[in-house]
Order: structure tokens, then C-alpha cells, then sequence
């Protein structure tokens, strides 16, 4: 590059091809050059991989000094040839698989939870002893669990399978597909009492953990005879929080 200092002009910057910046004063200031990304390791360049056009820099103007220190802003597309940088692709994984595990999705599926069993008590007060749903059974704690899901969140899938344990049926579970959480739902019984349940939420992880669309699973169990004697046992020894893939264990309601 060459440029007259009595002319404004663009410098060049240099970014890494995850889309760090290391320099936007690439021949102006050469001491800030970098041939690798000191944040992430990777290699720097300064044209676009596409069309080799040199990646537009700090705009100067002669005369004029700039104290504000801002930096130019990385592009995400080439403005010569119209192709994504490599970095484009990299980074809306990353916003992707932060989304999954946004603290708000999870606090809100654990405040549906942790209050689901005084919703069903709510709903048994209706005025002149009218109908309403009295949880008997999964499916009922499935279509409850299931309307108030649809107050936060926009895309709810149903997700079928077969388990693979004894005696068991086709179930339908909850994919939030935006947010890659899936929802298991479970009703304590007679026959599924703590060991049971155990034993089939290590089959379900299992499962779920090869899920294309799964990055957190959460187990909504629900206890209202209080089946399980030591809850938060359970929850202890299935919680786990993996890179890609996140467990969480909800019995609700403890302290029978």
C-alpha cells in the first residue's frame, strides 16, 4: 500500500480469521502486527481470502487527530466480491450455542417448575366445583407443563421416541428448537419410585446426548405423593454441565 500524507486514505487491518482484530492501522502503525491471534491462536490476514482485496482499515485525514481511539468494526461480508468472511459462520455458531444456554431460557423453565405444583392446587379451586384438570397421570403433566411453556417461548416441538428400557411406550417429549433445550417430563407412580427413575434418566441422557438439537436437557419430574424420598440426592448425581451438553434434574414438589 501507498499512500500521501497529504491525502486522506484508508489504512488496512489486519484480523484474525475468527474475526479478532488485531490492527485497523496495518501500515501506519506496523509495531501492532501480529502474524498469530493473541486471543485465539489462530492466523492473521489482511485481504479477503476470496478476492485478495486488502481489508479497509482506519480512515485518515491529514491535519486531523483522533482522540476518540475507537476501532474500526470487523465485516462480516467482502464490500469487492460479496462473500462471507471466514469468520462469519464462526461466530453465529458461537451466538448459537450461547443462546441454548442463556441463563433466562433456563431460569424460566425453572420457575414454570418450581411452581408448577401450585398451579395444579390452583386449578382444583375453581367456583361451583366446575371441571377442571386434575393431574393423574404424564399426560396430564405434559399438557399443563405444555401451556404455560407457550407464555415464553415461541417454538415448542413435540419429540417422540421409544426408550429402550422394560415396558415402556412411545413418549413426547418438548424440543425448544430456538433455544436447543429439551424438555423431559416424568410423574412419579407406584412403579416408578426412585431406583426406577433413576435408572431410566440415565437411559433418557444417554439418549438425548446424541440429539443433533439438544445442548441442554432438562427433566422436569414431577412428585406430588412423594414418591422420592431423597430429591435433591437424585438431582445431585444426574446435574451435570458438560461443553455441549447440559443436564438438569427438577423434582418438584420436596419436603413432604
Amino acid at each position: 500500500m501507498r499512500y500521501d500524507d497529504r491525502q486522506s486514505f484508508y489504512d488496512v487491518m489486519q484480523v484474525c480469521v475468527n474475526g479478532h482484530l488485531i490492527t485497523d492501522n496495518y501500515y501506519t502503525s506496523p509495531e501492532f502486527r501480529k502474524s498469530f491471534c493473541t486471543s485465539c491462536g489462530e492466523k492473521t490476514i489482511t485481504t479477503c481470502p476470496n478476492c485478495n482485496k486488502e481489508l479497509k482499515g482506519d480512515y485518515h485525514v491529514p491535519g486531523v487527530v483522533d482522540l476518540s481511539f475507537s476501532r474500526t468494526p470487523v465485516p462480516e461480508i467482502c464490500e469487492y466480491c460479496g462473500k462471507d468472511f471466514p469468520w462469519k459462520s464462526k461466530k453465529k455458531k458461537i451466538a448459537e450455542s450461547a443462546k441454548s444456554l442463556n441463563p433466562d431460557n433456563i431460569f424460566i423453565i425453572n420457575q414454570i417448575c418450581e411452581r408448577f405444583h401450585l398451579v395444579t392446587k390452583q386449578l382444583r379451586q375453581r367456583y361451583n366445583n366446575r371441571e377442571t384438570l386434575d393431574i393423574q397421570d404424564e399426560y396430564d403433566v405434559q399438557n399443563l407443563l405444555h401451556s404455560l411453556l407457550v407464555l415464553y417461548f415461541d417454538d415448542i416441538r413435540p419429540e417422540e421416541w421409544i426408550p429402550s428400557y422394560a415396558g415402556s411406550s412411545k413418549r413426547s417429549d418438548f424440543l425448544l428448537k430456538d433455544e436447543n433445550i429439551i424438555i423431559e417430563v416424568k410423574k412419579t407412580r407406584k412403579n416408578l419410585k426412585a431406583k426406577e427413575l433413576g435408572e431410566q434418566l440415565i437411559i433418557d441422557i444417554a439418549n438425548y446426548k446424541k440429539h443433533p438439537n439438544c445442548k441442554v436437557l432438562y427433566c422436569f419430574v414431577y412428585d406430588p405423593e412423594g414418591y422420592i424420598a431423597n430429591p435433591k440426592g437424585i438431582e445431585n448425581d444426574l446435574n451435570s454441565n458438560e461443553d455441549k451438553f447440559k443436564v438438569i434434574v427438577k423434582i418438584i414438589p420436596k419436603g413432604h
